[in-house]
């Protein structure tokens, strides 16, 4: 099989560029829908989790607010209170089966001066320590408080090596209508029960629907890549279009002054230099004079055939094409440096690309620029491929200068940003100008 045909062609290597770009449009519309869910998913479930532990901290409150009403306050009789001997028994009776089942860690009654009245435990019987902050408003009738953490207080020596409890205090009535505090420790097991059960229920329906929200909107996001990407190409194409009829039609001036102006300026030069021959001495200088203005002229034509019509980059290579385009630039006294690697992985497009603006900075150098040296530099790497052109000219002002002197490479950046790329113009008032394009790079494809 020949190279031709197994090369890909332009339209070709286009649809996979158009497929490319379509499928990194949708990779991103879902990388930014995923890390969207996620900056959503995580405060919310932080949200539940704390609205479960709410939850489950509201249900130990009701859970030892009945253990106080019908379990502990109606036992808790005048006898225990005074702290007589045997007074307890009965009400240790009544709470032995939830202490033994591990539902209750521990039991403590106090009275408002802050005594242990009642508790599990018998040596804390009696003793007085300070009541917490929220004690006397839930002695005027507040809600019950609870608390789920490691329990450190000074009349929690015997829970401090138990974890994390959860701590509950609730207002009771003992039998004689005193005013009581019952305070209750449970494990924290419930708790946490509780927090994974509702966190494990709403927390996938959540991402589920976040999901379909996201799937239903990646249909009509596709759908507008797609169109967005029509556009982009048929700018691109109209742009490549124009391009191709701007080469068609250098060619076409190039092959016309070639074939017909230069030929005939040739002949006509040949004619000067028979009759200066045969001519009178008188009128041999003139048309010496003559013959040299043509000669001159017929250079310049010849220079500009080249100019208008560059030399096959299939053929030579980008590097080669480039050094080529700097030659013309000795002849009007402007020192060129390039820095130009042998070998340069590129597509026909992209190198086409890349010569077209080497072209149009270099003749508007001569033009314009009015430098004395000018440095042209190829660089490429595993990503991009940049070309830089700097100039010690005298510069210009680019806030002030029409953008119509610059038609050239306006058509230049707006060729390369379509094919995703950018090119940079920087110069200033005596400072030279610098211009820089940069493409991605496309690795040919190479066939055997």
């Amino acid at each position: 099989m020949s190279n031709s045909a197994a090369k890909p062609s332009r339209l070709d290597r286009t649809r996979s560029d158009e497929r490319s770009e379509v499928r990194s449009a949708v990779g991103r519309f879902i990388t930014v829908g995923v890390i969207a869910m996620m900056i959503i998913a995580v405060p919310a479930a932080l949200w539940v989790r704390a609205e479960s532990k709410s939850n489950a901290m509201d249900n130990a409150i009701q859970q030892a607010q009945r253990l106080a009403d019908y379990s502990i306050g109606p036992l808790i009789t005048d006898d225990l209170l005074a702290g007589l001997p045997g007074s307890t028994r009965q009400l240790d009776d009544r709470l032995a089966p939830r202490i033994s089942d591990g539902s209750i860690v521990r039991i403590k009654v106090w009275d408002s001066g802050g005594r242990i009245v009642y508790s599990d435990l018998p040596s804390l019987i009696g003793q007085v320590f300070d009541l917490p902050s929220f004690a006397p408003e839930l002695l005027a009738g507040g809600k019950g408080h609870a608390n789920l953490g490691v329990q450190d207080g000074a009349d929690d020596v015997h829970e401090s090596q138990a974890g994390e409890l959860v701590e509950v205090h609730v207002r009771t009535t003992a039998a004689n209508g005193q005013v009581v505090i019952l305070e209750a420790y449970f494990n924290d097991d419930g708790v946490r029960d509780e927090q994974n059960a509702l966190v494990v229920g709403l927390i996938p329906t959540f991402l589920l629907s976040l999901g379909a929200l996201q799937m239903a909107q990646l249909v009509p996001a596709i759908q507008l890549a797609r169109r967005i990407q029509g556009h982009q190409s048929t700018k691109r194409r109209l742009l490549q279009h124009a391009i191709d009829a701007s080469d068609l039609e250098r060619q076409r001036i190039a092959r016309d002054l070639h074939d017909e102006v230069i030929q005939d300026l040739a002949g006509l030069s040949y004619a000067l230099e028979a009759e200066e021959m045969h001519s009178t001495p008188e009128n041999r200088a003139l048309f010496g004079q003559a013959k040299a203005i043509l000669q001159k002229n017929v250079r310049t034509l010849r220079a500009m055939t080249t100019e208008l019509y560059p030399p096959d980059l299939a053929e030579l290579g980008l590097p080669a094409a480039l050094t080529r385009l700097a030659a013309p630039l000795l002849e009007h006294d402007i020192e060129v440096k390039l820095h130009i690697p042998p070998d340069c992985d590129l597509d026909r497009d992209r190198s086409a690309m890349f010569y077209r603006v080497a072209r149009e900075v270099l003749a508007n150098t001569v033009k314009h620029a009015k430098a004395g040296t000018v440095e042209l530099t190829l660089m490429q790497d595993t990503d991009r491929t940049i070309l830089l052109i700097h100039d010690n000219g005298c510069g210009f002002d680019m806030a002030a200068d029409a953008p119509e002197n610059h038609m050239g490479l306006r058509i230049m950046r707006d060729t390369i940003e379509v094919a995703g790329g950018t090119l940079e113009v920087r110069s200033w008032v005596g400072g030279g100008t610098s211009v820089m394009a940069t493409l991605d790079r496309v690795v040919p494809v190479r066939t055997r």
